[in-house]
């Protein structure tokens, strides 16, 4: 283990064993005397790379064969407009579950687009928590249901998948992707930023079935439209080819360790070895629902917030670093993403304890 633990929220820390992967072939990927940065994307060794990467995604998701993988750019921020754009198939609304930021950003977006229907919010208990389904407003009529299912600033995570009938569920995965076992039939689309748990920032990765792909709006840029990017293989222009080369590094890693389910079994025992400890103690707190906590996403306060800066000055120290808390929040956050080894979270257990005995 690296002896810096990065529990940065994103960019985040990547496999240690990929790293070096990509160090090893940074001047020479498998004889080709090109680096991968260097190949075109049209060329025969950069479309093996892209295949490969999406073939190891379809089997480690379980991806139906009638879903298609994109490879795009953007960010999801980029896809809180084209979803819309997409997938409004001549509907009026659309349903949103507001649970945090991400949500309040991908509602934003939308309402350039067509009427938002708040079907579901958590803002009175300062999003905290998922409302449960019983209490959604769901318009039966709406175009599709939008939910973040990890909201990576304030902690709060779908461990469930919500049953939204004949009106496709659309989730943002940006922070969960790849972390735990999900069945990828039962949404219409899925999306997510690859700075988290897939790889380095400046690739996005959308999952999207058949039948919601070719309703852009006449006159909608190529650049936005799925059916322009399925056409051409997510090759409109210059890919993002190291990032999706290192993502493929990343799913190739998963697989070795034995896939998502096993990796979901570690996260679940990572975040128990966090919370637990802070559940253990007065002289920290976790403010979200024990139900609805994130197993990638850890905020937490100390007792006493002048001891903050103490506190953080103290883990870099111990060389763990990325421990503020967002600015809108406040106080900690370890963010424990796949990347992240249980020896790391461990050794930010110990350090809180020893932190309290000094100061509690």
């Amino acid at each position: 283990m690296r002896q810096t633990v990065n529990f940065s929220a994103g960019p985040a820390a990547l496999p240690e064993e990929v790293l070096q992967q990509a160090a090893n072939e940074m001047l020479d990927w498998h004889g080709s005397g090109m680096s991968v940065m260097e190949m075109s994307h049209r060329g025969s060794e950069y479309m093996s790379i892209q295949a490969q990467a999406e073939a190891d995604l379809r089997e480690l998701m379980g991806i139906p064969s009638n879903y298609k993988v994109l490879f795009q750019q953007g960010g999801a921020t980029l896809q809180f407009y084209m979803i819309p754009l997409n997938l409004l198939r001549g509907k009026a609304s659309i349903d949103f579950v507001h649970t945090g930021e991400w949500s309040k950003k991908a509602i934003k977006e939308a309402k350039g687009l067509a009427k938002v229907n708040i079907a579901a919010s958590s803002e009175d208990r300062k999003f905290t928590y998922i409302p449960a389904q019983a209490d959604w407003r769901l318009d039966r009529d709406a175009a599709y249901v939008h939910v973040c299912m990890n909201e990576t600033i304030g902690g709060v995570e779908f461990h469930w998948i919500p049953d939204t009938g004949d009106v496709p569920l659309v989730g943002d995965l940006s922070s969960t992707f790849l972390s735990s076992r999900l069945d990828v039939s039962r949404f219409g689309l899925l999306y997510g930023g690859a700075q988290k748990n897939i790889g380095p920032a400046g690739l996005t990765i959308v999952i999207v079935r058949d039948d919601l792909i070719g309703h852009a709006p006449a006159g909608t840029s190529q650049m936005l439209d799925y059916q322009a990017q399925v056409d051409n293989d997510s090759m409109l222009n210059t890919p993002p080819t190291f990032s999706i080369y290192l993502a493929g590094l990343v799913f190739q890693w998963l697989k070795r360790q034995g896939g998502i389910a096993a990796i979901e079994e570690r996260n679940i025992a990572k975040a128990k070895l966090l919370y637990d400890y802070i559940d253990s103690t007065d002289f920290y707190a976790n403010p979200v629902a024990v139900p609805d906590r994130s197993r990638m996403n850890v905020p937490f306060t100390l007792r006493d917030a002048s001891l903050d800066a103490a506190f953080l000055k103290g883990a870099e120290e111990r060389h763990m670093v990325q421990l503020k808390g967002h600015r809108s929040v406040g106080g900690m956050r370890a963010s424990i993403y796949n990347a992240t080894p249980i020896e790391g979270v461990q050794r930010l257990v110990d350090y809180m304890r020893e932190f309290e005995k000094q100061n509690g």
